[in-house]
């Protein structure tokens, strides 16, 4: 139940008559000291100006974002977006006071509108944010602490430009020396990609400088679908390999030429269809045992037949790196392939592994793990064969770890020479960058972290090979491997 306060009549009565005598009083006392309004709103302190608040806040606020240098530049930053992601503070954690003052804007300070030309533009949110007071004109000097000069911020987040080679003019004085030019060879191998866009300012930068690009990719077609695309407007000739760990090795128990046709309709059934296959190649194959290297050779040339007869581009074997063994390239059934690939060298290809199986040193026993392609090219020659096409489908050193920089660079540079000297070799894709069942996740990074020299390798070097019908000999020692 609810209590109900009643008041006397009686008091009311009473005090009333109180009330109006006090009131009187006060305002007849009151009429002795009042002053003009105009000099009473002297005493009051100035209204804050935008200059008070917007000074110290400037330096809270990051740079204005630049303009769009082709991501993957020598010494370029990889953008919010690019894997990984920037790393958060975990829940009931407090972040650094640097972090907070790099990306925490005051909700109340003018510095959340944009300088004049750049910038987020100003949205109803921030203006309203903003005190009521006027701001300067925007030709004021703004304190107390001077902001840094647009053309300053700008300039400290650039990358380190990349001085393109003049291809054309490069490929003009070789010719005058008997020479042809060749492009950086070394690539990407991928897998599953963390961040999708991960690749594109590597291959669509190349892409519109005419630079071709190798790009070997396993279990995923979208990176090979989108170099694809470019490929078809520009029409440079990148060099793209795809293959499926489905079926990685044929059944050695089978007729070889059995296995072989029953093999290749597995592998067309898998066949991601959005890929082209007169622009991308198909590798089948990996890391075979070099024990059966005649039975093998038999599979595979039944094999490329049915290429030839389908229509796709198809690279043989996988091998692992520092096999198979010379002699192993001259039975009479790898003969008869190599003469067969010889004879169709846009559309047949051995695909081939060169690791140094050691980070500290990519010429660890060169040229017989990588190099091993120089043996095949000697068979070929000996035996009167053209020197085939060939694919190094994985590249590299250890197969969990990269080299720190510099020497990663150096020993790609270096390889890039090498294999650059022998057109036949269309490139090689270095291990690996991706995700692996998650293992090996250092290597992943790694790998990312050199994209951007290799776009300024790509852009910024050339190589040379001798004009046809000349050829590269094949003394390993004219490329000595890089001493780390």
């Amino acid at each position: 139940m609810t209590n109900i306060v009643r008041t006397d009549p009686r008091l009311i009565r009473f005090l009333l008559p109180a009330l109006l005598i006090t009131l009187i009083t006060l305002s007849l006392a009151g009429c002795g000291t009042a002053q003009p309004i105009a000099e009473a709103t002297q005493t009051l302190p100035p209204a804050p100006t935008a200059a008070a608040t917007t000074g110290p806040a400037m330096n809270a606020y990051p740079p204005p974002a630049t303009a769009y240098p082709a991501p993957g530049e020598a010494g370029a930053t990889p953008s919010a977006g690019a894997y990984p992601a920037v790393a958060t503070p975990e829940p009931g954690t407090t972040a650094r006071a640097s972090e907070t003052a790099q990306t925490a804007p005051v909700a109340t300070s003018p510095v959340l509108l944009p300088f004049i030309g750049e910038g987020p533009a100003a949205t109803a949110e921030s203006i309203a944010a903003i005190a009521p007071t006027a701001l300067p004109p925007a030709t004021a000097t703004i304190a107390p602490t001077p902001a840094p000069s647009t053309t300053a911020a700008v300039s400290a987040a650039q990358p380190t430009p990349i001085a393109v080679v003049d291809f054309a003019a490069a490929a003009a004085d070789l010719a005058a020396q008997g020479q042809q030019l060749a492009y950086n060879k070394i690539g990407f191998h991928v897998t599953f990609l963390e961040d999708r866009d991960q690749l594109d300012g590597y291959t669509e930068r190349l892409d519109a400088e005419g630079v071709p690009f190798f790009l070997k990719s396993v279990d995923n077609a979208e990176p090979l679908y989108r170099a694809q695309e470019l490929m078809k407007v520009s029409g440079v000739p990148h060099t793209l390999v795809y293959r499926s760990t489905k079926y990685d090795v044929p059944d050695y128990d089978m007729d070889p030429v059995l296995a072989a046709e029953t093999y290749w309709e597995l592998e067309k059934a898998i066949w991601p269809p959005e890929l082209d296959p007169d622009l991308v190649w198909l590798e089948t194959m990996n890391e075979l045992d070099k024990e059966r290297s005649e039975w093998l050779a038999q599979f595979a040339l039944r094999t490329a037949q049915l290429a030839l007869r389908d229509g796709q581009r198809w690279a043989a074997f996988g091998w692992a790196s520092g096999e198979p063994e010379p002699a192993d390239w001259e039975s009479p059934a790898m003969l008869e392939l190599l003469r067969l690939i010889g004879e169709n060298p846009d559309r047949l290809a051995i695909a081939l592994h060169e690791y140094s199986y050691t980070t500290d040193d990519i010429g660890h026993d060169y040229p017989f793990k990588v190099g091993r392609f120089l043996e095949l090219f000697r068979v070929a020659d000996a035996h009167g064969i053209p020197r085939p096409t060939v694919l190094i489908t994985e590249w590299g050193w250890a197969y969990n770890e990269i080299p720190a920089e510099p020497l990663a660079m150096e020993d790609v540079t270096w390889a890039a020479r090498l294999y650059g000297a022998y057109p036949q070799v269309l490139g090689a894709a270095i291990w690996n960058l991706g995700r692996l069942e998650d293992i090996f996740p250092a290597l992943n990074t790694q790998a990312r972290d050199l994209i951007g020299n290799m776009t300024a390798l790509s852009l910024d070097s050339y190589f040379s090979a001798p004009a046809p019908p000349r050829q590269a000999p094949l003394d390993a020692a004219q490329f000595p491997p890089p001493t780390n």
